[in-house]
């Protein structure tokens, strides 16, 4: 795995992004249960299915693409970002000088976002080790840049972004990402019970200037246009409030590409030991 990451990072992003549209299809193709997921989510979100066939091609490019970006130094990661929309809202919130949490979302190359940042500002990232440990110590060495911080997806990390923010820094999250029992609450995505993490929404709760983040991937391997903007809505009530406020600006997002959101992601399991989700 590690040595074809290599020979990956080697090549031209456009070729990387074709091996990466044929590798989505043949997963596709080879797992049911993907298929499934696949299948089920995008219908769910009411998206037509003739988009199905993209999104398939642009899961596979999201694998794939990672070599370049973990491979590559922090300047070449970075020269492939040819367009950035809302930076305005960036300096904005870095004069304000709260903290900024980012809010990145399985849409596009979201390990772009924080890795671009990074040239600019010190920014803390929850980190999950990789089920396949022979891959770990490439992630990690791709993933930690000077001033981009890994923090493990544990209480410590949680102190670490709370640290972060306290002293005006910048941290990311994936507030679609599955939590563990007893991190998240059942709460509606798409119009579906999804078990939601509380934790992005508790840190919006520190003053920090909250900011959604994506990175786009542009067609023909051109690169990418990275977009900031504030929530449409400010986000505000109690924690479970701005919890499904948070995955209400999450579907406006995937609305707007909804070919380059990751639908093969078990967004709706129910984690071991956690309730049910409640009945409709």
């Amino acid at each position: 795995m590690v040595f074809l990451f290599r020979i990956l990072s080697r090549l031209p992003l456009s070729l990387v992004h074709r091996l990466g549209g044929w590798l989505g299809w043949l997963t596709y193709l080879l797992s049911p249960t993907y298929r499934r997921h696949v299948r089920e989510n995008m219908a769910q979100a009411g998206i037509d299915a003739s988009l199905r066939g993209a999104a398939v091609a642009e899961a596979g490019k999201q694998m794939v693409e990672l070599a370049r970006i973990w491979l590559r130094t922090l300047a070449e990661t970075n020269a492939q970002v040819v367009e950035v929309c809302g930076w305005e809202h960036v300096e904005a919130a870095q004069q304000a000088g709260k903290g900024i949490v980012f809010m990145t979302p399985h849409l596009g190359c979201f390990e772009i976002t924080a890795q671009y940042y990074s040239a600019f500002g010190d920014v803390t990232v929850l980190y999950r080790p990789p089920r396949q440990a022979s891959i770990q110590q490439m992630i990690l060495d791709g993933r930690k840049r000077e001033r981009l911080h890994l923090a493990p997806a544990d209480l410590s990390g949680v102190r670490a972004l709370i640290k972060a923010l306290k002293k005006g820094e910048a941290i990311g999250m994936l507030p679609d990402q599955a939590p563990k029992v007893g991190e998240g609450v059942w709460l509606k995505f798409f119009g579906k019970p999804a078990y939601t993490m509380t934790l992005a929404a508790r840190l919006t709760e520190t003053g920090a200037t909250t900011l959604m983040a994506w990175g786009e991937r542009l067609p023909a391997g051109r690169g990418y246009r990275l977009h900031f903007h504030p929530p449409r809505q400010p986000l505000s009530g109690a924690t479970v409030e701005r919890a499904q406020q948070i995955n209400h600006e999450i579907e406006a997002l995937v609305r707007e590409c909804p070919t380059q959101y990751l639908w093969g992601y078990n967004r709706y399991k129910q984690p071991g030991g956690a309730d049910a989700p409640p009945v409709e």
